[in-house]
């Protein structure tokens, strides 16, 4: 090593040491960071190099501005903090499977609660986590060997210089190219989701792209998807779909809304008048949304009671008839949703309840229920009952606090209960369903017809026998079952969710309100606490990682119901907007992402990272492939990447200009 150092050729670089060494540090971590999390180098390699050069440029400027002693020390700390910052975003993946977000570190004094699954996390991991540390430590070993003498003023102007325009001339370049669905310049110059940027451009890009969005908000959208041209795209593509006349250009009188699930809401008029760009641009693209229209279950349980449930980690592998009997009846009567999936979102359990809650997409990089909290949210559960006069509540058994749900859920138009907050239940992690059902059912139940709105906790991870107090009160009932420990914890813990839909049941049937009150059930999020082998083992084969992953289970249950078996392709956005049909309520079908599954609409199920599925197929949006019908061409793929990614801007657009409250007109 010494003669190394000692070399000509190191001396004669020696003014460039510490460039070539965060040049190498920074790539370090990138490439470390895309093998340890997706599994190797998918990274765009020229767009990575291409903007980290400024970083590097800066980290330059910062060890060179002041004293030899100085600027090693300044030196090292910022090799630190980048590796640190590397590992959090590691350790924050590895639990949650998605990108964190600078909007979520405002939590982080809630996410404490969790240090317990953080540390455990770092153990489990801990090799890995000490890789992100090699740089630190080889500094400190080679630290007398580095050149951080004080550079002049005109050194720090060249360097300052040659930042600015290597950024100033990526960042034009990057957004002068034509973009095409998926392609690195589509996503930079729009709000795309953080998994894709980390895969496309690297960590640190992934976090200067997420800063700026979340302080300036989203691009407008350039375009707009629902154009004759695209839509006779589409029917090429799709010879035997029938597209409606717009409503929004049907007169009044030719009964477009008792026909149609909308509102009298002229968006010709809003778009004529509108001077604001961009409310201009929405006005324009709901005005040209295909509505849903009615059908033979519009209201079905029209004056019934109705208890949504948000239920965490439930999906299919915790139905079974002998661990869980309650939910595996349930899941059997009613409605029978075959091909139901619940996409994983950038904040897994907030944004899970967001999509269910509003039927809309949510905003990437924010928390958007917490973001709503003063918004008008009129087709909301709370908020539809509350209008027809129903008491409506709404209760978790966790920290009331936990991702501002104070804020968001009383501006559903709940009166809402969490733990420290008017609900009673012990304090364990988690804490018991079975306890929250017990504590609140008396209050719903005094009144009727109600709406009841539930955020269970008892399935939560992490799933062992050690730190989930459901898995340890339910273990011996798991003890025969044939899975690993992780397994067995899993389906003990939501043990107790079947026994809390148990005692609710038989609570409704006391009260005589069983055969009139719907229960809806479905999941935030998979259980990401399991790996995908421990998700195998319970399905009993390899889990396909893009789709049969995110596969899951939409309770739609009344008692004494016949079995309805759906096996429409549908998703957790469908939810609000299929309820709302089935209680025959006032909404309007353009203003929401989702679609009523009952409808005659052709499915789209949208996920996280702009992979979809529909009825001819499956496309995974980072590689650019289609799966499915080989009759379909290039133009149906290209017209559902438009139709997703405007989803995405759209709804978001909703939620930052509070677009509800703009043209929905206010109920009575």
């Amino acid at each position: 090593m010494t003669k190394i150092l000692e070399h000509h050729l190191f001396k004669k670089l020696a003014a460039y040491h510490l460039i070539i060494f965060f040049s190498l540090t920074i790539l370090y971590y990138e490439f470390l960071y895309s093998f340890l999390v997706y599994g190797g180098l998918v990274i765009h390699l020229g767009w990575l190099i291409t903007f980290v050069i400024p970083v590097i440029l800066v980290c330059q400027i910062l060890t060179a501005t002041l004293s030899t002693k100085v600027n090693r020390i300044t030196a090292l700390l910022i090799t630190l903090a980048i590796g640190t910052v590397y590992n959090v975003y590691f350790i924050y993946f590895r639990i949650f499977k998605t990108t964190l977000s600078l909007y979520s570190l405002g939590g982080a004094g809630d996410a404490m609660q969790f240090a317990s699954t953080v540390i455990a996390e770092i153990q489990r991991n801990l090799f890995p986590v000490l890789l992100f540390f090699i740089p630190t430590l080889l500094y400190i070993v080679l630290r007398k060997h580095w050149r951080t003498t004080h550079k002049g003023p005109a050194t720090l102007l060249f360097l300052g210089l040659a930042a600015v325009i290597v950024f100033s001339s990526s960042t034009m370049l990057i957004s002068s190219a034509t973009p095409s669905n998926g392609s690195p310049t589509a996503l930079y110059n729009q709000r795309a989701p953080l998994d894709q940027l980390s895969k496309n451009f690297g960590l640190l890009t992934t976090i200067r792209l997420d800063y700026v969005n979340m302080t300036k908000g989203m691009p407008q959208p350039q375009t707009n998807t629902i154009t004759s041209d695209s839509g006779s795209k589409y029917l090429r593509a799709n010879p035997n779909r029938v597209i409606q006349d717009s409503v929004s250009l049907l007169p009044p009188k030719q009964g477009a809304v008792e026909r149609y699930n909308i509102m009298d809401i002229d968006f010709n008029l809003l778009y004529s008048e509108e001077q604001n760009s961009k409310l201009r641009n929405m006005h324009n693209y709901f005005r040209k949304i295909e509505p849903t229209t009615k059908n033979a279950y519009t209201g079905m349980f029209a004056g019934h009671n109705l208890i949504l449930i948000t239920a965490e980690s439930f999906y299919p592998y915790a139905i079974d008839p002998v661990y869980t009997p309650t939910l595996y009846q349930m899941s059997t009567e009613g409605f029978v949703f075959e091909n139901f999936y619940n996409p994983l979102w950038g904040v897994s359990t907030t944004d899970g309840e967001y999509v269910a809650c509003t039927g809309l997409i949510p905003k990437a990089g924010v928390w958007s229920f917490k973001e709503s909290s003063d918004n008008a949210l009129p087709f909301v559960m709370g908020n539809q009952f509350r209008s027809l006069g129903y008491p409506t509540y709404a209760y978790h058994n966790h920290s009331y606090r936990y991702y501002a749900r104070d804020l968001s859920h009383p501006n559903m138009g709940y009166v809402y209960k969490g733990l420290g907050n008017g609900l009673s239940v012990q304090k364990t992690w988690p804490e018991s369903d079975v306890e929250m059902i017990d504590v609140t059912t008396p209050e719903f139940l005094a009144e009727e017809p109600f709406h009841a709105y539930f955020m269970t906790v008892s399935g939560h991870l992490e799933y062992n026998f050690m730190g989930n107090a459901m898995a340890r009160k339910n273990e011996n009932l798991v003890a025969d079952a044939p899975y690993s420990d992780a397994g067995r914890a899993y389906i003990a813990a939501n043990i107790e969710f079947d026994r809390s839909m148990k005692l609710l049941i038989e609570r409704l049937e006391e009260a005589g309100m069983a055969d009139n009150t719907v229960i809806a059930i479905s999941p935030d999020h998979y259980p990401y606490g399991l790996t995908y082998e421990q998700i195998s083992e319970l399905i009993g084969h390899k889990v396909e990682e893009n789709f049969e992953l995110y596969k899951a289970p939409f309770i739609l249950w009344e008692k004494g119901m016949e079995p309805i078996v759906v096996d429409k392709l549908c998703s957790s956005m469908d939810i609000n907007p299929t309820i709302s049909n089935l209680f025959g309520l006032e909404y309007d079908s353009r203003l929401m992402m989702g679609r009523d599954i009952f409808s005659d609409t052709d499915p789209l199920i949208i996920f996280g990272n702009h992979n979809w599925m529909t009825e001819r197929g499956s496309y995974i949006a980072t590689e650019g492939h289609f799966e499915g019908d080989p009759e379909i061409g290039q133009d149906y793929i290209d017209y559902i990447n438009s139709v997703v990614a405007d989803k995405f801007a759209y709804s978001a657009q909703i939620l930052e200009e509070d677009y509800y409250r703009l043209v929905v007109p206010p109920k009575n």
